[in-house]
């Protein structure tokens, strides 16, 4: 058949094709955008559940592990929080040598299979060595504080067979009552804590947002958890072994966590309004090292 004489599309034929291709392209365009909308809903609220569960992980193994009763809490306040945190855990395995007079240039050896810690002891950690005194009376118990004045080497434990070991040399603080500078005082055995004095707060970063940030000697103060929902996302209640509130830092046997998360963006509602979600965990921590006489 010529070219001339085929029969080609009618302009309502194109007009049709035309308006049933938009209805089908604005209807694909529909499901892709409330599937981006969603997805963008669904991917801020499980970052704003994991910020939260991460501030009800963090600060609780933390506070766990304080002594109240032996100024392990240094500075307490409502939005805020500066703890001595363990960072490394031994037992020894060679004691130090005290004469009652003599606090500097000690060395004590802890059992290396017994070490744990979120990294290796280093020159001038902070250290607090237990002192038992008398083993006839738990009216001297306490620890002793030190300082480690070099890198720490390898050496073995007296044992049979001889044990892998790790030397500190440690200048200690005066002796306060009721520890004391005696020989034996602190026998094989002993346990050893590190530590570094650090703050928790909530504070507002550049971006205008709130977060709970970190403080430690060797770092300024950076973010942990957040966004937060503002100067009142994060709130500590301090409560004594009796259960009441306390401002008595030594009184201390129980934190109360208070973290209020927000998404770090607001989402669409399928009504075209947008929102911003918010979270919240409470959590109540018994410090489980303090002294129960």
């Amino acid at each position: 058949m010529p070219s001339l004489n085929r029969r080609g599309f009618t302009l309502v034929e194109l007009l049709v094709a035309l308006v049933l291709l938009g209805i089908v392209t604005t209807a694909i365009y529909r499901v892709l955008v409330n599937n981006q909308r969603m997805y963008q809903s669904q991917t801020q609220r499980i970052d704003l559940q994991q910020n939260i569960r991460a501030a009800a992980t963090i600060l609780p193994a933390e506070f766990r592990e304080l002594n109240a009763f032996d100024g392990d809490i240094k500075g307490m306040w409502v939005d805020s929080i500066q703890i001595r945190a363990l960072r490394q855990f031994g037992v020894v395995c060679v004691a130090p040598v005290l004469n009652g007079a003599a606090v500097n240039g000690k060395t004590l050896v802890l059992r290396n299979e017994m070490l744990t810690g979120s990294r290796a002891f280093l020159q001038n950690d902070s250290v607090f060595v237990f002192d038992e005194g008398n083993d006839g009376t738990r009216a001297d118990d306490g620890w002793a504080l030190g300082r480690v004045t070099a890198n720490p080497t390898a050496v073995n434990c007296p044992d049979v067979p001889p044990r892998p070991g790790t030397q500190l040399n440690i200048d200690f603080a005066a002796f306060a009552v009721p520890i004391v500078n005696a020989a034996g005082a602190i026998p094989v055995g002993s346990p050893v804590r590190g530590f570094e004095i650090v703050t928790y707060k909530i504070y507002q970063a550049a971006d205008g947002l709130w977060y709970l940030g970190l403080r430690t000697p060797t770092n300024a103060l950076q973010p942990l958890v957040g966004p937060l929902t503002g100067s009142t996302g994060l709130r500590l209640n301090y409560y004594d072994a009796a259960g009441a509130v306390t401002a008595v830092a030594t009184n201390v046997a129980q934190i109360e966590i208070i973290v209020r998360g927000r998404t770090a963006q607001a989402i669409q509602l399928p009504s075209g309004g947008r929102v911003t979600p918010v979270d919240s965990v409470v959590t109540r921590v018994a410090l489980r090292n303090n002294r129960r006489w």
